[in-house]
């Protein structure tokens, strides 16, 4: 399994992105988001999922690990494939589509194509679902750390908890990220934005 391809840009294209490593050209399916930041002829890498099925291997690739993660919490999402989680993540960056789930926007998840109400609501539901369920779990069993998600200060160290929470971090991750961002100068979408930045470093 590819964790990344690191190598020549040569094509792109809609929701494609072609990596040349060793004269072999890797044909990654993406977002609009990831696309905005390659060029033909210059070097990158893209953080890979791999779709594997009886008649299909297709490449995911991701510019960042947040776009990735993001990525794979949607196809979660029971009715959401590949092609819905690209259009959603061409849409919105994964910290406006967090935001965007755990005030139940539904208006901006419906702004992909493709995406219409009922499935903005799975979407939802099904995510926030998926986190209210790891924070009773973690409670149940005595693992939440001192700063778990409902435990963050403030309404804005709450909703940027559960937004990455959204996201695919843990509680551990959660509360050591958070530790070092100055949460009260600063948007939830901001203080999202800062912890994804500092995670790929």
């Amino acid at each position: 399994m590819f964790y990344y391809l690191d190598g020549e840009v040569t094509i792109i294209s809609k929701n494609l992105a072609v990596v040349d490593i060793g004269g072999a050209g890797y044909a990654c399916m993406t977002t609009m988001n990831t696309l905005s930041h390659l060029e033909v002829g210059k070097k990158a890498r893209l953080y890979t999922y791999m779709n594997i099925k009886e008649d299909a291997f297709d490449i995911f690739g991701f510019y960042d690990l947040s776009e990735k993660r993001c990525f794979e919490q949607l196809i979660s999402v029971s009715g959401v494939g590949p092609k819905a989680a690209l259009s959603i993540l061409s849409s919105s960056t994964p910290e406006s589509l967090a935001l965007a789930i755990i005030s139940d926007d539904e208006g901006a998840l419906t702004l992909a194509p493709g995406v219409g109400k009922k499935l903005a609501q799975r979407i939802i539901l099904e995510l926030k679902d998926k986190v209210s369920k790891e924070t009773v779990t973690l409670k149940s069993s005595g693992h939440v750390p001192p700063q778990g998600i409902a435990d963050q200060p403030g309404a804005k160290g709450r909703d940027a908890a559960a937004a990455l929470a959204v996201l695919g971090y843990n509680q551990g991750e959660i509360s050591a990220a958070l530790r070092n961002v100055d949460i009260n100068e600063l948007t939830v979408e901001e203080i999202i934005r800062v912890v994804l930045k500092n995670s790929m470093k």
